[in-house]
């Protein structure tokens, strides 16, 4: 084992936009002087990040294989593995949404969530290899790897872990780490968007999306050893674009751009305020070492991060890709204002189809590639 620091990955959530963080594991896989070795003991990941990084957990083995199949997975996405769009679901669900509303609840109790996402455990259960995280493990190429999720009985933020015996769980405030053996429950807990996908139950307990109520996005992983973080977010950075959607005053937003409004809320924004906090902490540290006698009377420290965004508005390319959802999702769609420019954030996270999620697989090995000096340093490769 070398000297170097621990270094985590840490991928957040976004439904379809991270497909993102396939190209960027993809790339990096082409930068590491050893392909097959993993750069990061520790992953951890929420929401569908956190499929891609117990997919990468349980190849870590083999890194470059593991991204290669992690994005070739991404290629092949079809939206009808994701949630079901057909026009039975969508009478049916409208119907029960109608009827519970008129009836109080009494006819028909309260459905579930918006859509049906029952198809994405099969996916899940059919592509994703448990087993190799605990071969990872034994062999020394994963210390550990951890999701987040929701729970609705608690209202705790609940970190599962799978790892070596040498990390213990946590408890802060609204927040825990739990060791467990992943399976597909617990990636189906972190990924359960509230009301667009059903609550996923865990043990006796029912789970939303990791995202909702997470504080510290960054924790986990520092809990578990890391002394650097290597962050793959899917916010993007085009203020261009932020400034031209925030200049269509005196239009009222469409529910889509609502909804996606709330979306990127609970996606992008507490991952940003953790790294500002580890910011100001990082001047902190900077500026006590200068008095070593109060430096050691705080436990706080130094950690490193590299924050890689994707380049473009990924709002912008799902625009362009709208008229890929199914015919009967594309309706819906339309109706509720995502297949316009200004709605078009939603779409961004539901449009689970090849055309879009490849390019936003090149847009994320492109990122790479051009800050691949950046990078190699922070990875000291």
């Amino acid at each position: 084992m070398s000297g170097k620091p621990t270094v985590a990955l840490i991928l957040s959530g976004g439904g379809a936009r991270a497909a993102y963080q396939a190209g960027a594991m993809l790339a990096l896989s082409k930068l590491l002087p050893d392909p097959s070795r993993n750069p990061f003991p520790i992953i951890s990941g929420t929401s569908a990040g956190a499929v891609n990084a117990v997919a990468m957990a349980a190849g870590a083995t083999d890194f470059r294989r593991a991204a290669g199949y992690l994005a070739q997975v991404w290629k092949q996405v079809h939206i009808e593995y994701i949630y079901d769009p057909s026009l039975a679901y969508f009478l049916k669900t409208f119907l029960h949404f109608g009827v519970s509303v008129l009836s109080g609840g009494r006819v028909w109790t309260n459905p579930r969530s918006f859509l049906d996402n029952s198809a994405l455990r099969e996916l899940l259960s059919s592509v994703m290899q448990f087993e190799g995280i605990e071969q990872s493990i034994r062999a020394g190429a994963l210390r550990a790897v951890a999701l987040t999720a929701s729970c609705y009985s608690s209202g705790m933020s609940e970190t599962f872990f799978q790892g070596d015996d040498s990390i213990q769980p946590w408890s802060r405030y609204r927040r825990v780490g739990v060791r467990e053996t992943l399976g597909v429950d617990h990636l189906m807990a972190t990924s359960a968007i509230p009301l667009i996908f059903p609550s996923a139950q865990v043990g006796n307990r029912y789970y939303c999306d990791g995202a909702v109520r997470q504080m510290a996005p960054l924790s986990p992983a520092l809990h578990m050893g890391a002394e650097k973080l290597f962050i793959v977010g899917v916010g993007g950075r085009d203020v261009a674009h932020a400034e031209r959607r925030q200049g269509g005053g005196g239009i009222a937003p469409s529910p889509a751009q609502i909804f996606g409004h709330l979306l990127d809320s609970v996606f992008l924004d507490s991952l940003s305020s953790d790294m500002e906090r580890l910011l100001r902490i990082n001047h902190t540290v900077s500026l006590l070492q200068a008095y070593p006698e109060l430096a050691d009377q705080t436990p706080l420290r130094r950690v490193e991060a590299f924050v890689l965004n994707p380049s473009r508005s990924l709002e912008e390319i799902a625009y362009r890709h709208s008229g890929r959802f199914p015919r009967v999702m594309r309706f819906v769609m339309q109706g509720a204002g995502a297949t316009r420019k200004r709605g078009s954030v939603l779409a961004s996270y539901l449009l689970f189809e090849p055309e879009y999620c490849r390019e936003l697989i090149a847009l994320g090995y492109k990122d790479v590639l051009n800050q691949k000096q950046a990078i190699g340093e922070f990875l000291e490769l």
